[in-house]
């Protein structure tokens, strides 16, 4: 079976491959680029296998005049740049033990050794400069199947890192087969083994739930976190059940991970995931929303649009109430609104009075709908 598209026949591609390729080593894409190609997602990234060694693969790169930077030489990847692409070339590697997210590594070459270490059977695939696709594991059925499969033992895997129990959810919302569901060996492994999450940095886990939140519909795969009790380890107090309604809320919406972690709720979800300073304060504002009555204008006016989507349709989500028919409209509406009044307007008062002055006009304002002029404020 073969591969094809832009990304395999691109002359950067070819001529990396080409590059490693001409003293007799092996070079061949591998994993995400392979599988996505297969199951006809997007290809952003492609990384090259090669059982030439590192500093090899720097020596040619450099003489072909192109730029080589040792990005993780330790464990054998070199970052090749070519044409302003960047192509992540590692040497086949073997573990010789593993403890938590490091490995003790040797270098290999043997693809079989290769791909043994690798987490999922589907991430497991090769492909020759020609597409031709290698499958040293049998992972292909499974990668068109759709069918997230640890590498192995699942149990070993996942012990090797903790990450992969995440990773195992993320790529089953983004990859799997909706209608077959997560693989029954690898969830019950993960149930096993949920409070290896307990020792993972708060950083690697927030990036894992964003890229899973951020899939077109995350909620089965969430379902099964909480199922499983994954999800109290990583959001404790998290509540997944709004969580479909809201997918289902958003239609045709772009997916917003910050809006889906909203209706999960938490204790303490910022600190948890590590969330930088402006998306706790977004996440604040959107919970904080939830919980009163403004309408869809006032929330365009104070928020902004996207926080004013969030907040509408988590409040719809977690109340099984229908978002009002015009929400959208009257969202844009307020968010180009602009309060009429200015300090300026008010010329006998100053200091607190002044203040307390604009704050009474603007209620006045936007429980009328944003709909009064300054005529009409100032009347």
């Amino acid at each position: 079976m073969k591969v094809s598209g832009d990304w395999l026949t691109r002359a950067e591609t070819q001529d990396v491959l080409a590059l490693l390729a001409a003293p007799g080593h092996r070079a061949l894409p591998v994993g995400g680029c392979v599988r996505n190609a297969l199951i006809g997602a997007p290809v952003a990234d492609v990384d090259i296998a090669t059982d030439a060694l590192p500093e090899t693969v720097i020596g040619l790169a450099r003489a072909a005049g192109l730029k080589a930077v040792p990005t993780g030489i330790a464990h054998g990847t070199v970052t090749v740049v070519a044409g302003g692409l960047p192509f992540e070339i590692t040497t086949f590697r073997r573990d010789v033990e593993t403890f938590g997210r490091h490995a003790a590594i040797a270098f290999s070459t043997r693809i079989e050794e290769d791909a043994a270490r690798r987490d999922f059977t589907m991430n497991a695939l090769y492909a020759c400069a020609d597409g031709t696709v290698i499958d040293p594991l049998g992972g292909l059925p499974d990668a068109l199947a759709r069918r997230l499969r640890f590498v192995g033992s699942a149990p070993d895997r996942i012990r090797e890192d903790y990450l992969r129990i995440l990773r195992f959810f993320r790529f089953t919302a983004w990859y799997g087969d909706p209608a077959e569901g997560p693989d029954a060996e690898g969830l019950a492994a993960c149930a096993a083994l949920a409070d290896g999450i307990d020792g993972l940095s708060r950083e690697r886990i927030g990036a894992e739930m964003k890229k899973l939140l951020s899939a077109p519909d995350p909620a089965p795969a969430i379902a099964a976190m909480a199922a499983t009790g994954v999800l109290a380890h990583v959001l404790p107090g998290a509540d997944a059940r709004a969580l479909p309604v809201l997918v289902h809320l958003e239609g045709d919406l772009p997916p917003r991970w910050l809006r889906r972690l909203a209706v999960l709720g938490g204790e303490g979800t910022a600190a948890a995931l590590r969330l930088s300073r402006a998306e706790a304060s977004d996440l604040e504002a959107i919970r904080t929303g939830i919980g009163d009555t403004q309408s869809a204008a006032a929330l365009g006016w104070r928020q902004g649009i996207d926080r004013a989507v969030a907040v509408i349709l988590a409040r719809a989500a977690l109340s099984g109430m229908p978002p009002p028919d015009d929400w959208q409209a009257e969202v844009l509406r307020g968010a180009a609104a602009r309060f009429p009044v200015r300090a300026a307007d008010l010329p006998d008062l100053s200091g607190p009075a002044l203040g307390a002055r604009l704050k009474e006009l603007e209620a006045r304002w936007l429980a009328a709908g944003l709909r009064l002029t300054k005529a009409q404020l100032l009347a």
